[in-house]
């Protein structure tokens, strides 16, 4: 083949994106483009906005800088307090999502109308924002613990059954009858079927949950519902920037070291 019959091919061959595909991709583009500029103007914020800002943070972090990092000690039991609301929250919620996600699994369940009411239930316990659970909780129960890790038990509660019921799904459904085929009750069914094939699943979604409340709570501190975060919100109001700082920092660690070793758990799990 020749150099002019080459350049000739090659011009003639056709572009890997189709135009159609390369029109749409621009209309959504610009589609896309007038929403951000929209809103921008309707918020009234913008990249230049937050630019110019930026030359604020040398000043804020001279008010942070250096840490009290020397008040570890004494903030230690807001600090377990709050692992501890993670735990139980984790830990009930955990509990009772397993018949949450069996109902809403539409292979196990065989009821439209109780599948379909699970499923509406669910999704309304993910709507609600955990902070804002914690805002009706304190207001109900007094600033505390308490309301803090009912807000958890219900934001991980729609979160966990969520996961592990699109977990069970799409488990293989061959077990599942052969044990009805030999007779087997619906309980027998799902502890010899269906537990062993989401069992690590199930224990890597409830790890990366308590990762979540552990962060979770720290914030519901902030509206009074116990643990670190309501002596951060105190420290802050204070003006005690260097004790806050020194909180965020050992927040961080702990919360690098709990990732690490639930990151190490679900590994050897799964």
């Amino acid at each position: 083949m020749t150099e002019k019959e080459i350049k000739k091919t090659s011009t003639q061959s056709p572009s890997v994106i189709p135009l159609k595909a390369k029109f749409r991709v621009t209309v959504i583009f610009f589609i896309v483009l007038a929403f951000y500029l929209f809103s921008s103007f309707k918020t009234e914020s913008s990249i230049t906005e937050f630019i110019d800002g930026i030359g604020n943070m040398g000043e804020l972090f001279q008010k942070f800088f250096p840490p009290n990092l020397s008040l570890f000690q004494a903030i230690w039991p807001a600090l377990a307090e709050t692992i501890q609301m993670a735990i139980i929250a984790t830990t009930a919620a955990g509990i009772l999502c397993i018949p949450l996600s069996l109902l809403a699994a539409n292979n196990v369940t065989t009821n439209k109308i109780l599948y379909n009411i699970v499923r509406f239930l669910l999704n309304i316990l993910r709507t609600i924002p955990d902070l804002v659970l914690a805002v009706i909780f304190v207001a109900l129960f007094g600033i505390g613990a308490l309301p803090g890790i009912i807000a958890l038990v219900i934001f991980s509660l729609g979160l966990l059954a969520k996961l592990i019921s699109e977990t069970i799904e799409a488990i293989d459904m061959n077990p599942l009858e052969a044990m009805q085929a030999s007779g087997a009750n619906t309980i027998q069914t799902i502890y010899y079927a269906v537990v062993p094939q989401v069992l690590p699943q199930f224990t890597s979604f409830v790890l990366y949950v308590f990762e979540i409340n552990i962060r979770a709570s720290v914030v519901l501190g902030l509206v009074g519902a116990g643990g670190i975060g309501q002596i951060l919100d105190q420290q802050i109001k204070f003006y005690e920037y260097p004790n806050a700082m020194g909180i965020i920092i050992i927040i961080f660690a702990l919360v690098v070291i709990i990732e690490y070793i639930s990151t190490k758990v679900r590994e050897a799990i799964v």
